[in-house]
C-alpha cells in the first residue's frame, strides 16, 4: 500500500523513481509569477458569440461538437425570460458559504475521493469517506514489481511479514536501536526494516509508534544521503496512519524537516513527504502549524515540471491545508493561481478537476479571485464550461459565481469571453448542481444588465 511500490506504474500511491534519478538532490527555486507587465497578453472575447458556428470547432477538433453550438439569439433570448420569471434567486449568499455548503454536499468531489491524491485507502477511511473504486484499484501492491528496496529488501519484506507477534516487539527494538547507530548504511536499514513493517497493519503502527521510533526517524530527514532519507520519510508516512502516532510525529519537530525534504529530497520523497503532511494535516490545528513552517511555496513548487503523481499529491495537500484562510494567502502569494489556471486549461486527465477544486478554495479571498482575473482565468473557465467533465463544469461555475457575485466588472468580462451561451445551455444539460449554480450565475449578470439600462438617460 505504501512502502511496496510498481517504479513502472505511475498509478501506484508511492512509486520510486529509477536509480539513475534516484541520487542527485536537487533545490527547487521556487516559482514566483511574472510582472503584469511581461505576462502574454491573451486576446478577450475569443468565444464572443451567441451562436457558435462550425469553424470555432476547428479550433478543438478533439472535443465533440458542443450543444450550446446549435442555440439561436432567440433560444438563448426564451431561455433568459424563462430564468427571469423563476422565484428570484438569494444573491447575499456570501461566496465562502456557497464553496463550502457545495463541497460538503458533494461527496463525489470531497477530500478523499475527487480531490484525492489516490495515497492510501486508509486515508479515506480515516476521514470517514468511502474510498473510490480508482483509488482502491491504484493502491492495490504488486509485490512482484517492488521498488525503492535495498539491496536484498524484496527477500526482507517476506521475511519481515511473516514475523509471528511474540517476536515483533524484539524485531522492533532492535530496528529503533539500529536508527541510533553510528553507520549510516546501519540506519538506512533499519529504516527500511520499520518501513516494511508500517506498510499494511495498524497494529504494527501503533506497537513502532510506542517503541520510540519516532524522534529517531525524524532526524534522518535531513540526512545527506537521499536513499536514506527517502526510507525515513516514507516510514514516517506510514507510521502517520495511525491516529495517536500523529501527535508524536510532530512534537518531534518532524513538520520542518518535512518541509526540508519537499525542498531537498529525490522525486519519490518529496512525494512521499507531500502525502505525510496531508496525513498530519486531518488535525485541524496541525493546518496552521503546517502553513507557518513553510510548506505552501515547496507544495506549489511541485506543479511545475514534476510528475503526475507529485502535482496530485501537491494538490490534494494544498487543498486541505487551504481550508484556513491564512494558507489560501499564502498559496496566492506563492504563484498558485497561475500555475492552477494553467493546470485547468492544459484538461491533463487526473489532474484538472483536482486544480479546480484548488483554484475553487483560493478564489474564496479577494486575491485570490484578483489573481484569478490577472491570470485570464475567467476565459479559461467558460472553455471549461464548454469542454470539461461534469465535475469540471461543476467546479467552473462556482468559481465563476465567486468571481462574479460581487464584482460588476468580473461579470462584464465574463460576457465578454462569451460566458452567456454556455452558461444557458448548462442550465438544460448540466447537472443538478450545475444548472443550479449557472441559473444563479446568469441572475447575476441579469442584475448587472438591470441595473446598467435603469441607470441610463
Amino acid at each position: 500500500m505504501v512502502s511496496a511500490e510498481d517504479s513502472q506504474s505511475h498509478s501506484l500511491p508511492y512509486s520510486n523513481s529509477s536509480n539513475s534519478t534516484r541520487f542527485p538532490q536537487t533545490r527547487i527555486t521556487y516559482y514566483t509569477p511574472p510582472p503584469s507587465s511581461a505576462k502574454v497578453p491573451r486576446s478577450m472575447g475569443r468565444s464572443m458569440r451567441t451562436v457558435r458556428p462550425s469553424l470555432f470547432q476547428t479550433e478543438r477538433p478533439d472535443k465533440s461538437p458542443a450543444i450550446f453550438g446549435n442555440l439561436t439569439d432567440l433560444v438563448i433570448d426564451l431561455r433568459l425570460d424563462e430564468l427571469a420569471n423563476k422565484s428570484p434567486v438569494n444573491m447575499k449568499t456570501s461566496c465562502s458559504d456557497e464553496i463550502d455548503a457545495f463541497l460538503d454536499a458533494s461527496q463525489a468531489i470531497s477530500d478523499f475521493s475527487a480531490c484525492s491524491s489516490d495515497i492510501s485507502g486508509e486515508l479515506q477511511l480515516l476521514a470517514g469517506l468511502p474510498a473510490s473504486t480508482d483509488a482502491v484499484l491504484n493502491s492495490e501492491p504488486k509485490p512482484q514489481l517492488l521498488s525503492g528496496l535495498l539491496p536484498g529488501e524484496t527477500f526482507l519484506t517476506d521475511i519481515i511479514e511473516k514475523i509471528s507477534p511474540e517476536d515483533l516487539q524484539p524485531t522492533i527494538k532492535l530496528c529503533v536501536d539500529g536508527l541510533q547507530c553510528s553507520s549510516i548504511a546501519a540506519r538506512r536499514l533499519a529504516a527500511a526494516k520499520l518501513k516494511i513493517l508500517a506498510k499494511n497493519r495498524a497494529d504494527n503502527r501503533e506497537l513502532i509508534g510506542e517503541s520510540g521510533a519516532v524522534p529517531a526517524l525524524v532526524p534522518l530527514l535531513r540526512c545527506s544521503d537521499p536513499w536514506t532519507q527517502e526510507q525515513a520519510v516514507t516510514a514516517l508516512l506510514n507510521l502517520s496512519l495511525h491516529e495517536s502516532n500523529k501527535s508524536l510525529i510532530t512534537n518531534a519537530g518532524a513538520i520542518k524537516s518535512l518541509i526540508y525534504v519537499l525542498k531537498t529530497g529525490t522525486e519519490t520523497s518529496k512525494q512521499n513527504a507531500a502525502c505525510a503532511l496531508l496525513s498530519l494535516a486531518l488535525i485541524d490545528e496541525n493546518k496552521l502549524s503546517i502553513g507557518a513552517c513553510g510548506a505552501i511555496p515547496p507544495l506549489v513548487a511541485l506543479l511545475i515540471h514534476r510528475s503526475n503523481r507529485g502535482k496530485k499529491d501537491a494538490l490534494t495537500t494544498l487543498y486541505k491545508l487551504c481550508s484556513v484562510k491564512v494558507n489560501k494567502e499564502r498559496a496566492v502569494s506563492a504563484g498558485a493561481i497561475k500555475l492552477l489556471v494553467r493546470l485547468v486549461e492544459e484538461q491533463v486527465t487526473g489532474l484538472v478537476e483536482k486544480a479546480m477544486v484548488v483554484l475553487s478554495s483560493l478564489a474564496g479571498i479577494e486575491m485570490g479571485r484578483e489573481a484569478i482575473v490577472e491570470e485570464c482565468g475567467i476565459a479559461v473557465l467558460v472553455e471549461t464550461i464548454e469542454y470539461g467533465s461534469d465535475k469540471g463544469k461543476e467546479f467552473a461555475v462556482l468559481t465563476l459565481s465567486q468571481l462574479c457575485g460581487n464584482s460588476a466588472r468580473n461579470r462584464g468580462l465574463l460576457v465578454r469571453e462569451g460566458g452567456i451561451p454556455p452558461l444557458v445551455s448548462l442550465t438544460q444539460t448540466g447537472t443538478a448542481k450545475a444548472k443550479l449554480k449557472a441559473e444563479t450565475l446568469l441572475g447575476y449578470l441579469r442584475e448587472s444588465r438591470h441595473k446598467a439600462s435603469t441607470s441610463s438617460p
